[in-house]
């Protein structure tokens, strides 16, 4: 029992951890125009590449523009464009998920040969088809993550409303003769609700990489617009002689993304909640 006791305080300390550094990460993202020292899209080209100063603290890059400040503006970018993927794609996947396992029959296998079709492609493969056909830009990347990731949401709700319809208090609720939409209401969605908080954790980090990795081939973000993966696309030709302009960016996404998966390890093994694979 001691064991178990201590086990549940070292998750409940990471969470708090993370939760503190995740919630630092955001202030300072929201007040990047205040705390950037300089305009992120300003070129200067008398102080291009020069080192760590009082002035640039992280440097120049390659047209004089401030890294701490294009770092700071990037953050907006691709916490921002991972929170709408993040909620946009539930939503859908929270809908179909709840008529394909509350209503099944005829609708549960439409809907669940759709999302087999989509997961019969890898990933990356299906959103750069997806990029290619809208072509390339942060609205079209952000389009294609969404129509991608909503396959995932969409059945762990269809797992978890199958497991709710064999409890009694649904089949309580329908011998009063509650109607469909409300027990879906008032009993499902408040019951598969609670689980978003590890769900969304897990894949703000898968969010994040999928922007960035996007931007970093050159068909998210586009210059001069601040984002990560696109300051390291950016930084790439200068890898040998100033190699600090791939390792800022890169190490930020790295320390954000392991952040998340913390905190989401530590809220899956709290909930008993599968994380993807």
């Amino acid at each position: 029992m001691m064991t178990k006791g201590k086990y549940l305080f070292s998750h409940q300390k990471m969470i708090s951890i993370c939760v503190v550094l995740l919630g630092l990460l955001l202030i300072i993202t929201i007040c990047a125009p205040w705390i950037a020292p300089h305009d992120p899209a300003a070129v200067n080209l008398a102080m291009k590449l020069k080192g760590s100063s009082w002035e640039y603290p992280l440097g120049t890059d390659q047209l004089g523009r401030c890294n701490l400040s294009r770092i700071l503006y990037g953050a907006r970018v691709s916490l921002g464009c991972a929170l709408l993927i993040f909620l946009s794609s539930l939503f859908i996947g929270l809908i179909v998920g709840l008529l394909s396992g509350y209503k099944g029959g005829w609708i549960d296998h439409v809907l669940m040969r759709v999302c087999d079709g989509i997961m019969a492609f890898p990933n990356l493969v299906l959103i750069l088809g997806l990029v290619g056909i809208f072509g390339p830009g942060l609205s079209q990347v952000v389009l294609a993550l969404m129509l991608v990731q909503w396959v995932y949401y969409a059945r762990v709700f269809r797992g978890m409303v199958l497991s709710l319809k064999e409890q009694n208090f649904i089949a309580a609720a329908k011998i009063s003769g509650t109607s469909h939409w409300n027990i879906m209401r008032k009993h499902m969605i408040p019951n598969v609700l609670p689980p978003l908080a590890v769900i969304g954790t897990l894949e703000m980090g898968w969010a994040i990489m999928d922007i960035s990795a996007m931007s970093f081939l050159g068909l998210g973000v586009q210059p001069p617009m601040p984002e990560w993966g696109a300051m390291i696309h950016e930084g790439k030709s200068y890898i040998q002689t100033n190699p600090q302009l791939m390792l800022y960016p890169g190490l930020v996404i790295m320390a954000v993304v392991v952040l998340f998966n913390l905190l989401g390890e530590a809220l899956s093994e709290k909930y008993g909640i599968k994380r993807r694979v």
